[in-house]
């Protein structure tokens, strides 16, 4: 899967069913393996956030769907 077909889709928290918002970039070592995924927090209101950017590893991911993607954060 390429790191675009990730970022169309929204990132669910299972614990809660938050819309937690969309990928917007990734921090790879010299080795070439990703250590964490950046999201961007969905807003809210137009131009108001929640409160800016959240990181999480491949391992919080649980599960890569259709249209969404699950994590346990």
């Amino acid at each position: 899967m390429l790191l675009s077909e990730l970022q169309s889709k929204d990132i669910i928290n299972m614990k809660d069913g938050n819309n937690i918002g969309r990928i917007i970039d990734a921090k790879i070592d010299t080795s070439g393996s990703i250590n964490y995924f950046v999201a961007e927090e969905r807003r809210l209101l137009r131009k108001v956030t929640r409160g800016g950017e959240i990181t999480f590893t491949f391992e919080k991911i649980k599960k890569i769907g259709e249209d969404v993607i699950l994590v346990d954060l």
